[in-house]
């Protein structure tokens, strides 16, 4: 599986937006400074994350995002999936 994610800085709310194969170690890069531009608004929480079957799909769903450039686009990703949560 590889990983489309949204982290979100316990410093200033600010959101950082990724993709990769391996969820638990990229979020551990961004926690423990192995990022650059991540490094300086440690620590990060996992707010968002979306499951893709290849690469591919999760960077073409990694840039869309981006291309927005829009907090409340991902404000609400984030309030629907746990509003889906709570409802299971």
């Amino acid at each position: 599986m590889y990983y489309l994610y949204i982290l979100q800085s316990q410093i200033d709310q600010s959101f950082y937006i990724g993709s990769s194969k391996d969820l638990e170690k990229r979020i551990w890069e961004h926690n423990f400074g192995r990022t650059g531009y991540s490094k300086r608004k440690r620590p990060w929480k996992l707010v968002y994350s979306e499951e893709f079957e290849n690469m591919t799909e999760a960077i073409k769903r990694e840039r869309y995002i981006k291309r927005l450039k829009s907090r409340i686009y991902i404000e609400n990703l984030i309030m629907r999936a746990c509003s889906s949560m709570v409802e299971q």
